[in-house]
């Protein structure tokens, strides 16, 4: 589907979105000779054992209306009319006989049926993609419109600073960022790559490990000035924790090795860095990543405490992409230039004195790429 986005978008080399895609521009096919040739190679219909016949373009439009949610978004994207998107899907639930929609006046939803099939074709249009790939040798050259999402702090502080570098790199490829601190299903949504902050768990995914996510807990000098320094970890029971989201287990690894503490706080948000910035106003204490509060540390707006306990080591940075045997390039150098970038020592911790914090048997290096993994948010 990579070049699907690649033919129609008219979109900037570059789009930051907080909250949704940022939505191409197509040109109508009849408007546009390369798109006519490209609907020449996907016009083509399969023909079926009982002369019912499923055009390419149609799983097309259905793969986009299922993505959407709306006839009317995934016409304007594709540049069709809704009436004829609406036929076409009419047309094929009529060809294989069921329904893949359920209806309401207000959204369409997927049936149970409509579920399966639009993995399938997901599947399908991949398979497209990846083998003319193949055969016209596109996917050795980095190119084409790359999908990512990622935590919304991190991309700030780390990514976006360093994509200039990239795309000097790697003048023929165009990102589009959705950024958010929740989970996205890559698949459904069309990602090409995610970059996430957690702990592996079994997925059909597959993960690379970018970098080490060091954590300590730390709190301003004026909260513990007021409330006093906790000596040990019974003491943060009488302390105002801070969590993001429902994260009121920290779980830690100290000198026993690996523990879970329950804490609890009146401040809770679905934004780390709100949660950030109500411990740098000394409104409690955090257990947050150094390359988010680094810098503070470093000049005593934060100060760390309980530096035998830390985050657990579980957790760390990873890029996480589905399962292909034909990956594309823009992929590849895209997940090889983070990994570059951070390495097992990144550059945030190296210009922090973290050693107290951090024993040597919590830090893990960059391995190579595991499969069947995903992330649990920590």
């Amino acid at each position: 589907m990579d070049r699907r986005r690649d033919l129609f978008s008219t979109q900037q080399n570059i789009n930051f979105n907080n909250h949704a895609f940022v939505r191409h521009t197509f040109v109508h096919p009849d408007n546009n000779e390369r798109y006519g040739k490209r609907l020449g190679t996907r016009g083509r219909r399969r023909q079926r054992k009982d002369g019912v016949v499923t055009a390419i373009t149609d799983l097309e439009i259905f793969a986009r209306v299922a993505r959407t949610g709306n006839m009317s978004a995934a016409g304007r994207e594709m540049g069709l009319s809704p009436a004829v998107v609406s036929k076409r899907i009419s047309l094929l639930e009529e060809r294989l006989g069921t329904r893949l929609f359920q209806r309401t006046t207000r959204q369409l939803t997927l049936t149970e049926t409509g579920e399966g099939f639009f993995k399938r074709v997901v599947d399908i249009l991949s398979l497209i993609d990846e083998a003319e790939d193949f055969v016209s040798r596109r996917n050795t050259r980095p190119r084409g419109v790359l999908k990512v999402t990622a935590p919304t702090t991190f991309s700030r502080l780390h990514i976006a600073p360093y994509l200039s570098q990239f795309l000097a790199r790697y003048p023929e490829i165009e990102m589009e960022f959705h950024l958010t601190d929740n989970n996205v299903d890559i698949i459904r949504e069309g990602f090409d790559v995610a970059v996430r902050i957690g702990e592996l768990k079994d997925s059909s995914l597959v993960a690379r490990k970018l970098a080490p996510n060091r954590r300590v807990i730390c709190a301003a000098p004026a909260y513990l000035e007021r409330y006093g320094t906790p000596n040990t970890l019974a003491d943060l029971e009488h302390l105002n924790c801070l969590s993001a989201g429902a994260q009121d287990v920290w779980r830690l690894d100290g000198p026993e090795g690996p523990l879970q503490l329950r804490v609890k706080g009146n401040i809770r948000s679905n934004s780390s860095e709100f949660i950030r910035e109500a411990i740098m106003a000394g409104l409690g204490v955090g257990l947050r990543s150094t390359w988010d509060v680094g810098p503070e540390l470093m000049t005593g707006e934060l100060k760390a405490v309980l530096p035998d306990y830390v985050g657990s080591s579980n957790v760390s940075v990873y890029a996480v992409y589905p399962c292909r045997e034909f990956m594309p390039a823009k992929v590849n150098v895209f997940i090889d230039f983070l990994a570059e970038l951070y390495g097992p020592e990144p550059y945030w911790d190296k210009s922090l004195d973290i050693a107290s914090a951090n024993p040597p048997a919590a830090v893990t290096r960059a391995g190579k790429p595991k499969k069947g993994a995903a992330l649990a948010e920590r």
